[in-house]
């Protein structure tokens, strides 16, 4: 039953980084006033640049590339959202499918439909102190991104509640006219925040192209990106509610994995089907018992116009 329980939380830990890191640009793009579901598009761009830029660099190089890929789709939904006042579900949509179909195309011109070849993971982390302790050595054997990802949601936590930053930052989003007299702008602070968000977002798929897997494949990242925005709903819009929700969703995509691959006579009894839904099942099971709705920024979704304040 331990080692059992030891292979779910492994495969938890491998998988939580890139929901954890997607859920935290959620967060950072809402809490600054602007809707992003383009989350999913920013995934599948870090995730294949950084899949295709492995190839020819060193793979940490190849994460940055991603983070970079991710960052320029976020600076388009922000040019689209505060420059132009674009509505901000549409422009978000519009970045799913512009990944979806760009990345489809690249791949099958550069590579084969099915995905990238093989690249050189990361490298992984034996942590001498926890692999040979029971259940906790299930936290060994990871990537620098999964600890970075356990460390980030404090600090993050700590930076939007505890400095300036992170005041002008929820001001943004709260009331922006206010912020505007009190010397803040607001289109700055948004354009970082959408950007920030961008980054993130493609470092969480550049994390299921370099360390969970070995390569970038054709339905990367497979709706990861909507799982990170209801994460980010069900953690009321704070950092330490998106990442317990993220562990939450991990372990369900874990549990998911772990039976279809340890228990093969399940799926005589279980439809396949059913398994594979069984993460997005779980993620709507949780918004639809959320009773509580007030947590989201009151300008949120709200354009800002300083000649209209």
């Amino acid at each position: 039953m331990l080692e059992v329980l030891e292979a779910l939380l492994f495969l938890a830990f491998d998988y939580a980084p890139a929901l954890v890191f997607a859920s935290l640009g959620a967060v950072l793009s809402e809490r600054a006033g602007v809707v992003n579901v383009g989350v999913e598009g920013m995934m599948r761009a870090g995730a294949f640049a950084a899949a295709v830029g492995a190839l020819v660099v060193p793979t940490p190089l190849g994460v940055v590339l991603g983070m970079l890929a991710g960052a320029c789709l976020g600076a388009v939904h922000a040019y689209l959202c505060i420059r132009w006042r674009s509505e901000q579900v549409v422009s978000g949509m519009a970045i799913n499918l512009v990944a979806l179909a760009a990345g489809t195309f690249l791949l099958e011109a550069l590579f084969a439909p099915t995905g990238t070849p093989p690249i050189a993971q990361l490298e992984r982390w034996s942590l001498p102190l926890l692999k040979e302790v029971p259940i906790v050595r299930a936290a060994s054997g990871h990537s620098a991104l999964t600890y970075l990802a356990l460390a980030l949601p404090l600090a993050f936590h700590l930076a939007l509640w505890r400095t300036a930053f992170g005041l002008r930052v929820r001001a943004a989003g709260e009331k922006p006219a206010a912020a505007e007299t009190l010397g803040v702008s607001v289109s700055g602070v948004r354009y970082a925040c959408v950007v920030g968000a961008g980054l993130l977002a493609g470092l969480g798929g550049a994390t299921l192209s370099t360390s969970t897997l070995d390569r970038f494949e054709h339905h990367m990242p497979a709706g990861l990106g909507f799982m990170a925005v209801a994460a980010m709903v069900f953690g009321r819009w704070t950092p330490l509610g998106a990442f317990a929700a993220s562990a939450f969703f991990s372990l369900g995509n874990a549990l998911r994995i772990g039976v279809a691959s340890s228990a093969p006579a399940v799926l005589q009894v279980v439809p396949q089907g059913f398994l594979l839904a069984l993460p997005y099942a779980l993620t709507l099971l949780v918004l639809g018992l959320q009773r509580r709705r007030g947590a989201a920024p009151a300008a949120l979704g709200v354009p800002y116009d300083p000649e209209t304040r």
